[in-house]
Protein backbone atom coordinates (compact mmCIF):
# COMPACT_ATOMS: atom_id res chain seq x y z
CA UNK A 1 0.00 0.00 0.00
CA UNK A 2 2.92 2.18 0.92
CA UNK A 3 4.83 1.84 -2.46
CA UNK A 4 1.32 2.36 -4.41
CA UNK A 5 0.62 5.56 -2.40
CA UNK A 6 4.21 6.77 -3.24
CA UNK A 7 3.62 5.93 -6.86
CA UNK A 8 0.45 7.77 -7.16
CA UNK A 9 1.77 10.94 -5.45
CA UNK A 10 4.66 10.96 -8.11
CA UNK A 11 2.91 10.66 -10.77
CA UNK A 12 0.74 13.80 -9.26
CA UNK A 13 3.74 15.71 -8.81
CA UNK A 14 5.33 14.92 -12.64
CA UNK A 15 1.30 15.96 -14.12
CA UNK A 16 1.42 19.06 -12.16
CA UNK A 17 5.14 19.98 -13.19
CA UNK A 18 4.47 19.29 -16.87
CA UNK A 19 1.25 21.60 -17.00
CA UNK A 20 3.07 24.30 -15.11
CA UNK A 21 5.83 23.88 -17.87
CA UNK A 22 2.90 24.26 -20.34
CA UNK A 23 1.80 27.34 -19.01
CA UNK A 24 4.96 28.88 -19.12
CA UNK A 25 5.93 28.36 -21.97
CA UNK A 26 2.46 29.47 -23.24
CA UNK A 27 3.08 32.80 -21.41
CA UNK A 28 5.85 32.94 -23.29
CA UNK A 29 4.96 32.43 -26.65
CA UNK A 30 4.51 36.04 -28.36
CA UNK A 31 0.76 36.75 -29.03
CA UNK A 32 0.70 38.84 -31.86
CA UNK A 33 2.76 37.93 -35.16
CA UNK A 34 4.25 41.35 -34.97
CA UNK A 35 6.21 41.13 -31.91
CA UNK A 36 9.89 40.84 -32.23
CA UNK A 37 11.93 39.55 -30.06
CA UNK A 38 14.67 42.06 -27.78
CA UNK A 39 18.15 41.07 -29.68
CA UNK A 40 20.97 40.51 -26.92
CA UNK A 41 24.06 43.39 -27.66
CA UNK A 42 26.92 41.91 -29.55
CA UNK A 43 29.83 41.22 -27.68
CA UNK A 44 33.57 40.76 -28.91
CA UNK A 45 35.13 37.65 -27.41
CA UNK A 46 38.06 38.89 -25.47
CA UNK A 47 41.33 37.71 -26.88
CA UNK A 48 43.17 35.53 -24.55
CA UNK A 49 46.89 36.18 -23.82
CA UNK A 50 49.47 32.89 -23.03
CA UNK A 51 52.69 34.77 -21.17
CA UNK A 52 55.26 32.25 -21.65
CA UNK A 53 58.04 31.93 -18.88
CA UNK A 54 61.52 30.03 -18.83
CA UNK A 55 63.28 28.65 -15.77
CA UNK A 56 66.63 26.89 -15.91
CA UNK A 57 66.00 23.79 -12.95
CA UNK A 58 69.25 22.59 -12.52
CA UNK A 59 70.90 26.07 -12.16
CA UNK A 60 68.23 27.88 -10.12
CA UNK A 61 68.66 24.67 -7.29
CA UNK A 62 72.72 24.31 -7.64
CA UNK A 63 72.77 28.22 -7.60
CA UNK A 64 70.47 28.51 -4.50
CA UNK A 65 72.73 29.11 -1.20
CA UNK A 66 71.65 25.80 0.18
CA UNK A 67 72.59 23.82 -3.17
CA UNK A 68 75.82 25.47 -3.24
CA UNK A 69 76.17 24.90 0.54
CA UNK A 70 75.60 20.83 -0.48
CA UNK A 71 77.55 20.45 -3.08
CA UNK A 72 80.90 22.04 -1.35
CA UNK A 73 80.40 19.52 1.33
CA UNK A 74 79.93 16.83 -1.08
CA UNK A 75 82.99 17.94 -2.49
CA UNK A 76 84.65 18.04 0.48
CA UNK A 77 83.26 14.39 1.42
CA UNK A 78 85.09 12.76 -1.89
CA UNK A 79 88.07 14.42 -1.53
CA UNK A 80 90.07 11.32 0.52
CA UNK A 81 87.90 9.20 -2.48
CA UNK A 82 89.65 11.63 -4.78
CA UNK A 83 93.24 11.11 -3.68
CA UNK A 84 92.90 7.72 -3.59
CA UNK A 85 91.65 7.32 -7.35
CA UNK A 86 94.65 9.99 -8.41
CA UNK A 87 97.00 7.62 -6.70
CA UNK A 88 96.24 4.80 -8.40
CA UNK A 89 96.33 6.79 -11.84
CA UNK A 90 99.50 7.96 -11.17
CA UNK A 91 100.23 4.34 -10.53
CA UNK A 92 98.77 3.10 -13.75
CA UNK A 93 100.88 5.99 -15.51
CA UNK A 94 103.82 4.99 -14.54
CA UNK A 95 103.38 1.29 -15.18
CA UNK A 96 102.20 2.62 -19.00
CA UNK A 97 105.50 5.05 -19.26
CA UNK A 98 107.71 2.10 -17.96
CA UNK A 99 106.35 -0.09 -20.78
CA UNK A 100 106.68 1.94 -23.10
CA UNK A 101 110.21 3.63 -22.82
CA UNK A 102 111.31 -0.54 -21.67
CA UNK A 103 109.61 -2.69 -23.45
CA UNK A 104 111.64 -3.34 -26.17
CA UNK A 105 114.68 -3.87 -24.05
CA UNK A 106 112.29 -6.23 -21.39
CA UNK A 107 112.56 -10.27 -22.04
CA UNK A 108 109.07 -11.79 -23.72
CA UNK A 109 108.16 -13.03 -20.11
CA UNK A 110 108.70 -9.69 -18.19
CA UNK A 111 106.99 -7.93 -20.93
CA UNK A 112 104.32 -9.96 -20.52
CA UNK A 113 103.87 -10.09 -17.07
CA UNK A 114 104.53 -6.09 -17.37
CA UNK A 115 100.97 -5.64 -19.89
CA UNK A 116 99.01 -8.26 -17.76
CA UNK A 117 100.02 -5.92 -14.39
CA UNK A 118 98.21 -2.56 -16.39
CA UNK A 119 95.68 -4.51 -17.45
CA UNK A 120 94.74 -6.07 -14.00
CA UNK A 121 95.34 -2.24 -12.34
CA UNK A 122 93.53 -0.43 -15.36
CA UNK A 123 90.26 -2.54 -15.20
CA UNK A 124 90.79 -1.96 -11.16
CA UNK A 125 90.69 1.77 -11.08
CA UNK A 126 87.94 2.00 -14.27
CA UNK A 127 85.66 0.12 -11.81
CA UNK A 128 87.00 2.57 -8.86
CA UNK A 129 86.57 5.16 -10.90
CA UNK A 130 82.67 3.80 -12.09
CA UNK A 131 81.77 3.31 -8.57
CA UNK A 132 82.93 6.56 -7.58
CA UNK A 133 80.77 8.52 -10.16
CA UNK A 134 77.89 6.80 -9.33
CA UNK A 135 78.27 7.53 -6.37
CA UNK A 136 78.58 11.17 -6.46
CA UNK A 137 75.71 11.60 -8.82
CA UNK A 138 73.67 9.37 -6.76
CA UNK A 139 74.18 11.83 -3.95
CA UNK A 140 73.74 15.20 -6.51
CA UNK A 141 70.49 13.58 -6.99
CA UNK A 142 69.35 13.49 -3.55
CA UNK A 143 70.61 17.13 -3.29
CA UNK A 144 68.34 18.19 -6.45
CA UNK A 145 65.24 16.71 -5.27
CA UNK A 146 65.53 17.31 -2.05
CA UNK A 147 65.63 21.31 -3.09
CA UNK A 148 63.08 20.72 -5.56
CA UNK A 149 60.54 19.46 -3.45
CA UNK A 150 60.79 23.17 -1.70
CA UNK A 151 61.58 25.42 -4.42
CA UNK A 152 58.51 23.79 -6.85
CA UNK A 153 55.95 25.13 -4.64
CA UNK A 154 57.59 28.50 -5.15
CA UNK A 155 57.85 28.34 -8.21
CA UNK A 156 54.02 28.00 -8.91
CA UNK A 157 53.45 30.66 -7.07
CA UNK A 158 55.38 32.78 -8.55
CA UNK A 159 54.42 32.02 -11.85
CA UNK A 160 50.49 32.42 -10.82
CA UNK A 161 51.23 35.63 -8.71
CA UNK A 162 53.09 37.23 -11.82
CA UNK A 163 50.48 35.90 -14.59
CA UNK A 164 52.13 33.28 -16.63
CA UNK A 165 49.62 30.27 -18.35
CA UNK A 166 52.46 28.22 -19.11
CA UNK A 167 56.71 27.69 -17.58
CA UNK A 168 58.89 25.69 -19.75
CA UNK A 169 62.43 23.85 -18.20
CA UNK A 170 65.36 25.20 -20.26
CA UNK A 171 67.83 22.72 -18.23
CA UNK A 172 68.92 20.69 -20.79
CA UNK A 173 69.95 22.51 -24.28
CA UNK A 174 67.97 21.80 -27.82
CA UNK A 175 67.99 19.09 -29.09
CA UNK A 176 67.75 17.72 -25.74
CA UNK A 177 65.11 20.04 -24.35
CA UNK A 178 61.98 21.07 -27.02
CA UNK A 179 62.84 24.70 -26.20
CA UNK A 180 64.87 25.52 -29.55
CA UNK A 181 65.45 29.79 -28.48
CA UNK A 182 63.88 32.17 -26.03
CA UNK A 183 65.10 35.67 -25.18
CA UNK A 184 66.54 34.86 -21.27
CA UNK A 185 66.22 38.75 -20.92
CA UNK A 186 62.78 38.89 -20.95
CA UNK A 187 61.29 35.69 -19.97
CA UNK A 188 63.67 33.64 -17.66
CA UNK A 189 62.77 33.90 -14.12
CA UNK A 190 65.69 31.94 -12.43
CA UNK A 191 67.35 34.37 -10.65
CA UNK A 192 64.51 35.16 -9.07
CA UNK A 193 63.05 32.27 -8.03
CA UNK A 194 66.88 31.82 -6.94
CA UNK A 195 66.91 34.81 -4.51
CA UNK A 196 63.10 34.04 -3.26
CA UNK A 197 64.08 30.57 -2.25
CA UNK A 198 67.05 32.06 -0.31
CA UNK A 199 65.24 34.38 1.06
CA UNK A 200 62.81 31.66 2.43
CA UNK A 201 65.86 28.81 3.10
CA UNK A 202 67.01 31.61 5.26
CA UNK A 203 70.92 29.81 4.49
CA UNK A 204 73.70 32.35 3.92
CA UNK A 205 75.57 32.25 1.07
CA UNK A 206 78.69 30.34 1.17
CA UNK A 207 81.66 32.29 1.67
CA UNK A 208 84.35 32.33 -0.98
CA UNK A 209 81.59 30.53 -3.38
CA UNK A 210 80.14 30.86 -6.51
CA UNK A 211 77.98 33.73 -7.40
CA UNK A 212 74.37 33.36 -7.48
CA UNK A 213 73.04 31.37 -9.81
CA UNK A 214 76.16 29.44 -11.19
CA UNK A 215 76.69 25.79 -10.57
CA UNK A 216 79.20 24.90 -8.37
CA UNK A 217 81.81 22.12 -10.13
CA UNK A 218 81.24 18.49 -9.14
CA UNK A 219 83.67 16.59 -7.30
CA UNK A 220 86.22 15.74 -10.68
CA UNK A 221 87.98 11.74 -10.81
CA UNK A 222 91.68 11.12 -12.42
CA UNK A 223 91.48 10.86 -15.80
CA UNK A 224 87.62 11.48 -16.26
CA UNK A 225 85.18 13.92 -16.88
CA UNK A 226 83.70 15.30 -14.00
CA UNK A 227 79.46 14.67 -14.11
CA UNK A 228 77.53 17.67 -14.45
CA UNK A 229 75.40 18.16 -11.49
CA UNK A 230 72.23 15.75 -12.28
CA UNK A 231 69.13 17.63 -13.11
CA UNK A 232 66.23 16.73 -10.62
CA UNK A 233 64.18 13.93 -11.59
CA UNK A 234 60.55 15.32 -13.12
CA UNK A 235 57.59 15.02 -10.76
CA UNK A 236 54.31 16.93 -10.99
CA UNK A 237 54.12 20.34 -9.57
CA UNK A 238 51.73 20.89 -6.75
CA UNK A 239 48.41 22.29 -7.66
CA UNK A 240 47.49 25.16 -6.23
Amino acid sequence: MKSKFVRVLLAVAAMYTFSALAQTGSAATPSSASSTPATAPATTPTPTVTKVGTINIQDAIFGSNEGRRDMDALQKKFEPKQAELKNQNDELEALKKQLSTQGDKLNEEAAANLKKQIDAKQKTFDRNVQDAQEEIGNQQQDIASRILSKMAPMIVKYSQENGYTLMVDTSKPWPQSPVLWWNADAVDITKQVIDAYNVQSGVPAPAGGAATGTKPAAPKTPGTTAPKPAAPKPSEPPKQ
